[in-house]
């Protein structure tokens, strides 16, 4: 009943009530991306959504226009605190977290969930394997299990994983704990970086050296 119809009416009463709440900080983050960088408010990327279906998710961008696309290995983004592509707000932005509350326009249009698995880039539909596909069970969330208690800490499997494992155990009071663990892991900014305090220039180097 949880998983199939309340989890939903809570998010849209959510959604709606914070969408009204924030909205002069969008306006005022706004014009700040554009004042420093000029270039679009947001970020528009092709993400996999509840039974694998492609929706656009939302989000203030956080680095400069046309920045490059950089993996890690495991082909999780790369996330350094020295990360040059990076703009000062986007920082910020990224620090606090408040590059993901546009996402509450996802949420109330049905694509995500305020709680749910980290929603995955298109391109890597393909290479889930078996084990980790029901984490597409659910909507994806603007926060989750992972996110919550790990953040940026594990790979790029163990993420999938974990949230394979809550998409089969969604319950009230299981988002009620994460709810409060996004509250605490975002005022202690816990896991942030996942590549530490690696240089853009030497994430390329390594790059090159595996190829």
């Amino acid at each position: 009943m949880y998983k199939k119809y309340i989890k939903r009416i809570i998010d849209i009463f959510l959604a709606s009530l914070v969408g009204m709440v924030f909205l002069p900080f969008l306006i005022i983050i706004s014009v700040l991306i554009k004042i420093e960088d000029r270039g679009p408010v947001f970020y528009l990327g092709d993400r996999i959504g509840k039974d694998c279906k492609k929706f656009k998710m939302i989000k203030f961008r956080s680095m400069k226009f046309n920045a490059p696309d950089i993996r890690n290995g495991d082909g999780s983004t790369f996330n350094s605190r020295k990360d040059p592509r990076v703009t000062k707000i986007g920082r910020v932005l990224r620090e606090t977290s408040l590059d993901e509350i546009p996402q509450i326009f996802n949420v109330i249009k049905g694509d995500m969930s305020l709680l749910g698995p980290r929603a995955s880039t298109w391109d890597a539909l393909e290479s889930f394997k078996s084990d980790e596909m029901d984490k597409m069970k659910v909507r994806p969330g603007i926060s989750g299990f992972t996110q919550a208690y790990y953040r940026n800490g594990l790979s790029l499997r163990e993420k999938r994983l974990k949230d394979a494992w809550y998409a089969t155990n969604v319950s009230f009071g299981l988002d009620i704990k994460i709810f409060f663990k996004t509250i605490f892991t975002v005022l202690r900014r816990e896991g942030l970086y996942t590549n530490n305090d690696i240089k853009v220039g030497e994430k390329e180097r390594n790059i090159k050296d595996v190829e």
